[in-house]
């Protein structure tokens, strides 16, 4: 099995024999290595940054190594991360204890070089493959909820704006009525006047009117809603369509309208959208509606962190997101890009945002997948590519290219 490179391993012996061994096969291997020699520094180095895996010596002074494990599977935060024991204890029973803790496999002292790559590989796989199948399937239930709900708004809200249609003809005839018996009647009724006054009719001509106009605009921006969730719905499409990326592309911007409004901190978020000519494109629907969501998610993220720490672009303070599709100059793929003012990113985000678990965010906020995932998405299962250009507190842009048609050189 192939190492995945890039991955924190956090190395925890009070031997430093072991500590510098380990440190030559692991990063020879590429992998990124912290060190604590004792649990207690172990404890606090993954407060400060979670590792993708931990190697874990049983034998120490102060905490132990199944004390340490102990503490971290009873912490929310470090709970799921994989923990290998490294002992030169062989009786089942530590083993066991340790197995029973939560460790997820065992290394044998004298350290073995090519037995501790295959063992940290494997668990590592294992980990990824558990997260990636984590957001397949929560992806995967977002889409079935969006289509029950949308399913059952549709109905309703159909039966409203059928006949919000007739509606506006009866009242519209009804007032031609009315005006027509005020012009012809010559004589007043003074308990028809009172009533008249009362409703205040002169108003109410004025006001019906607008009345239902403002009811048929709900009833179209419900539709509009409806109609993009059941768009952004098809996530288990297993084959690919012919598809308009824009629908795509619009309906994702309305699932995320709450987010882009106007909030405490912030005025709402402006979208521009700069749309080119494009031909239905032969990709799996649901996939790219994930990416889209992702990209445009991770923009408004940006755009709310810049605002927090005071680093709006200067050149325009309004937090802004930027939307362009165009068809690449040899004709054969789709280009998308997403631009925003938001707070950018350094040269080590920008080189490491696509590796698996990494991520930005606050602890409990993001697996560090949403990228990977996405990168997978456009180059493994549709052939494209996915860039980013970015420097901190300047904004990012992602620019997606799609193949029109799959199969095709």
């Amino acid at each position: 099995m192939n190492n995945i490179p890039n991955n924190s391993i956090l190395v925890v012996d009070d031997v430093p024999l072991n500590i510098k061994i380990l440190l030559e096969i692991l990063t020879q291997a590429g992998y990124r290595v912290s060190v604590a020699k004792n649990g207690k520094s172990a404890l606090e180095k993954v407060e400060e940054a979670i590792p993708n895996l931990i190697l874990l010596d049983v034998m120490m002074p102060g905490i132990d190594g199944f004390e340490t494990c102990r503490l971290l599977k009873a912490n929310s935060k470090t709970k799921d991360i994989p923990i290998i024991f490294m002992t030169a204890l062989s009786e089942p029973i530590n083993k066991v204890k340790g197995l029973q803790l939560g460790a997820v496999d065992y290394i044998t002292k004298p350290i073995e070089h090519e037995e501790v790559l295959a063992r940290i590989n494997v668990h590592l796989e294992l980990r990824r493959t558990q997260l990636k199948l984590a957001q397949e399937e929560k992806m995967s239930s977002l889409g079935q909820l969006v289509a029950g709900i949308a399913h059952e708004i549709n109905n309703p809200i159909n039966f409203i704006s059928g006949n919000l249609i007739y509606a506006e003809k009866y009242i519209a005839d009804l007032l031609k009525l009315l005006e027509l018996y005020e012009t012809h009647t010559n004589f007043t009724i003074p308990e028809i006047k009172t009533f008249s006054q009362k409703i205040e009719i002169d108003f109410l001509k004025q006001d019906l009117p607008q009345l239902l106009s403002s009811m048929k605009k709900g009833s179209d921006r419900v539709e509009q809603i409806v109609r993009s969730l059941r768009l952004f719905s098809r996530l288990d499409d297993a084959e690919y369509q012919l598809v308009d990326l824009h629908e795509g592309i619009d309906s994702t911007l309305v699932i995320l309208s709450s987010r882009i409004k106007a909030t405490t901190t912030r005025p709402a978020i402006e979208i521009v959208k700069e749309y080119g000519e494009l031909p239905l494109v032969e990709c799996y629907v649901g996939k790219i509606n994930q990416v889209l969501m992702n990209l445009l998610a991770n923009a408004i993220d940006a755009i709310d962190e810049a605002i927090e720490k005071l680093e709006s672009n200067g050149a325009d303070p309004t937090p802004t997101i930027w939307i362009s599709t165009t068809v690449t100059s040899d004709q054969k793929s789709v280009l998308i890009e997403i631009a925003d003012n938001g707070v950018g990113m350094s040269v080590d985000v920008k080189q490491r945002m696509f590796e698996q678990f990494f991520t930005t965010k606050p602890l409990g906020k993001g697996t560090g997948l949403g990228l990977a995932i996405a990168r997978e998405i456009i180059v493994e299962k549709h052939g494209g590519s996915l860039e980013v250009n970015a420097l901190p507190g300047q904004g990012a842009k992602f620019a997606i290219a799609i193949p029109i048609r799959q199969g095709n050189d």
